[in-house]
């Protein structure tokens, strides 16, 4: 019982502060310098979110990846 309040804790910790954590602005160092001359901020932002979206993609391939192989593994027996 005390395993199960335990695990269970961890996974809402885990899916909390994944989905809550602060929006990060990561740039290198050539992008940065090049966009901080820049007035306005439309481009920088066009720039950050290009940045997560290329994080983003590779993470979506393992998730797909990773459901087929369960689904190949775990998925429904066929009865002959």
């Amino acid at each position: 019982m005390q395993t199960k309040f335990k695990s269970l804790k961890i996974v809402v910790f885990t899916i909390s502060f994944s989905l809550f954590s602060n929006i990060s602005s990561a740039q290198c160092a050539m992008c940065r310098a090049a966009l901080e001359s820049e007035e306005g901020g439309v481009k920088a932002e066009a720039v950050n979110d290009g940045i997560v979206y290329l994080m983003a993609i590779p993470y979506i391939l393992v998730g797909i990846l990773g459901y087929a192989i369960y689904r190949l593994k775990y998925g429904k027996k066929k009865e002959v």
